[in-house]
């Protein structure tokens, strides 16, 4: 037997009713399956308590490998819940997230599970027996069943830095079958990355759809509109600060700024500031770490990104950059800012501002008119971030730790600077395809994207579905 008399069944357990918790079950054949990311859930997603979401509520015993699109937590959260569960098949991703990962989900273990060290080390080397790192645009086989054989391989999905779409291609009637899972698509023109393509034919595409109902700036636009955003916030001395991701947002962020204060170098932000005078401070040791790692991964960066190397710039370790490590050094620089009023930069994990040293600086900062809090992302349903977005432009309060804190900094948000695609590019990468997929899945979004995206996604399939 070397084929499949039935349509493979797609399953969700995770990013169909949001965007976080990213985990999909592709099942070929009666006791035959894999998964594609097993991701934790944020903000209003995790119901009624976080913890019950965590649990692996799905069966396990015919799930034969685990494919990674990337490591952000809303797509890894879960694997140390899912070995704990009894897997203990392959983890396939690519070799940049087989870098990544243990990085990612050692910070995950210690922030919301122990601080055991002992535990968390055995779970990473149990995980590192399982990870098989898989080079881009190669066909490699899946655990054999039963006598017979399915193949993916990972594209280049431009998301951050290693992140992958998923093609699976197997026998349905003895011809061949493709479907894909996109995992998050990167916008066009990321700083750092190159943009994803579109794969030449699939018959099934699971597709995000975070943005699906936005359209987003042109990177020059948005280059720009960082240069106003950070002239008017600096002409009173605030602090600037950014609620990001420790990996993707943080090194595009850096990008940026980088290419602003080369640019503009000996120009006045104001009468006492020049622009390569500018202080800017990234208060997050995770963060710290993926920014050396991305520049240990530099021949996975994009022309543009290569040929400031040879330049002699250094986009993520420039002479205006400041790494915070310790906690009491982070406690004094909050401290510091919030005092002073001292002209900073602030990059500051997390980006959705659920817990980590950001929290700190919103504590210290949000009642001050003199500062900015400025959001580059999305802020997913029930998050504090998401609280701040909405309430700030109004004047309003938030509840942090139990205390409520009048929003008297300025809230600004820069739409653009999303790490996802938007609805032309989601559209683009179905339009792309050199033949019409028979279905689209649409998740990983709320609900008003994705029927937007549908809506746009019609003319380019025989069937468009919301998962």
């Amino acid at each position: 037997m070397d084929c499949f008399y039935t349509t493979p069944w797609i399953s969700h357990h995770g990013a169909v009713d949001g965007v976080t918790g990213s985990c999909h079950e592709y099942q070929l054949a009666p006791g035959y399956a894999v998964l594609i990311d097993c991701g934790l859930f944020q903000g209003d997603e995790q119901g009624s308590g976080s913890k019950a979401n965590l649990a692996i509520n799905f069966p396990l015993n015919h799930i034969q490998a685990l494919i990674v699109t990337h490591v952000h937590i809303d797509h890894v959260g879960r694997i140390p819940y899912l070995l704990a569960a009894g897997f203990t098949g392959p983890i396939f991703c690519s070799e940049a997230s087989a870098h990544l990962l243990p990085l990612v989900l050692e910070d995950a273990l210690k922030v919301g599970v122990t601080r055991d060290e002992q535990l968390i080390n055995g779970f990473l080397r149990a995980m590192a027996r399982q990870i098989v790192p898989c080079k881009f645009n190669a066909w490699l086989e899946l655990p054999a069943f039963n006598g017979i054989n399915a193949h993916f391989r990972l594209q280049k999905a431009g998301h951050i830095l290693g992140s992958a779409y998923v093609e699976i291609k197997h026998l349905l009637n003895k011809r061949p079958f493709i479907t894909v899972f996109s995992g998050d698509l990167g916008a066009p023109y990321s700083p750092l990355l190159p943009a994803p393509k579109p794969p030449y034919a699939a018959d099934v595409v699971v597709i995000e759809s975070t943005y699906g109902d936005k359209l987003h700036e042109n990177r020059r636009s948005r280059i720009k509109r960082l240069e106003q955003v950070l002239l008017h916030s600096l002409q009173d001395n605030g602090t600037v600060l950014f609620p990001a991701f420790s990996i993707g947002r943080t090194q595009e962020l850096l990008y940026e700024l980088e290419t602003l204060i080369h640019r503009l170098r000996n120009k006045k932000i104001h009468q006492h500031l020049r622009w390569q005078e500018l202080t800017v401070i990234v208060d997050s040791p995770l963060a710290a770490k993926f920014n050396v790692a991305y520049q240990q991964l530099a021949a996975c960066w994009d022309n543009e990104a290569k040929k400031r190397l040879l330049q002699g710039r250094h986009p993520l370790s420039f002479a205006q950059l400041h790494t915070i490590d310790s906690h009491a050094q982070h406690l004094a620089a909050v401290n510091l800012l919030a005092s002073t009023r001292k002209p900073a930069i602030v990059i500051a994990a997390s980006g959705m501002c659920e817990g980590g040293r950001v929290v700190n600086y919103l504590k210290a900062m949000l009642g001050d008119p003199v500062h900015q809090v400025v959001f580059v992302g999305y802020q997913a349903r029930g998050t504090l971030g998401a609280a701040i977005q909405q309430y700030g432009p109004q004047q309003g309060y938030v509840t942090i730790d139990g205390q409520r804190i009048d929003i008297k900094a300025e809230v600004l948000t820069l739409s653009g600077y999303s790490a996802h695609a938007d609805q032309q590019g989601l559209v683009n990468f179905i339009k792309g395809m050199r033949r019409r997929p028979k279905q689209v899945r649409i998740v990983h979004g709320d609900l008003p994207a994705k029927q937007a995206l549908q809506a746009a996604l019609v003319k380019y399939a025989n069937q468009v579905v919301v998962a």
